[in-house]
């Protein structure tokens, strides 16, 4: 199974941090955010690693190299200087991810969730990670049924983490462009064609200075009690 790292994203709530550093190379003990999630992808058995570009997004296969660092091969797409949101980032990587299912992972997110249990999972057209509802999104995303189908309609809603596997069939007859995701999720979900599964472990969203910061002071501790 192939992997994609969305980092194509601006970053306005992490200005003026994100003015001349892309979001994904912000460094959290003395590491750029992205490395993290490229480490846990390659420990977990992904190999071929896809990363889209958008903002400054040269500087990213400046730092990272070609990911024989990491045991990995990295394949870079840029989307000039405007992302094309989630669903139009994977649209354009289509040609690299292949026709089986791949993983793609939020580039400003930080985890425990182990990777390597989706490269076994038997999806339909998704299958998302949700996790409990954050201070700053309590209403939710969507409802995780009994029988690990989901929805949109029912409550309570959890929040979809930002890790997802993907059947490229999702984004059949999706012109080019710019495109969000959750259209099409919802589209799918309607036809009980979208899985999930709820994760209680360690989970960050990095949105904000505040966030990177907490971050920070995770992976410190962390250090520290080895």
């Amino acid at each position: 199974m192939k992997a994609m790292i969305l980092a194509a994203g601006r970053g306005e709530r992490m200005r003026p941090l994100t003015d001349h550093t892309p979001k994904p190379l912000l460094l959290a003990a003395g590491k750029p955010i992205i490395e993290y999630t490229l480490n846990q992808l390659a420990t977990t058995g992904f190999k071929e690693i896809v990363i889209n570009t958008a903002h400054l997004g040269e500087q990213i296969p400046e730092v990272l190299g070609n990911g024989e660092r990491w045991g990995v091969a990295i394949t870079y797409l840029s989307e000039g200087t405007e992302a094309l949101e989630t669903a139009g980032g994977i649209i354009n990587a289509l040609p690299a991810l292949g026709t089986e299912p791949f993983l793609v992972v939020n580039g400003d997110i930080a985890t425990g969730y182990d990777f390597a249990q989706l490269r076994q999972k038997n999806i339909d057209l998704a299958h998302l990670v949700l996790i409990s509802n954050p201070p700053h999104h309590p209403e939710g995303d969507f409802h995780l049924d009994a029988t690990g189908q989901l929805s949109v309609q029912s409550s309570p809603r959890l929040t979809f983490s930002g890790i997802g596997v993907y059947r490229p069939e999702l984004f059949s007859n999706q012109a080019p462009g710019i495109r969000k995701l959750g259209p099409l999720l919802r589209q799918a979900m309607s036809e009980n064609r979208v899985s999930g599964e709820y994760f209680e472990g360690f989970w960050m969203d990095i949105g904000t200075p505040e966030r990177l910061q907490t971050l920070h002071n995770y992976y410190i501790n962390q250090e520290e009690n080895l």
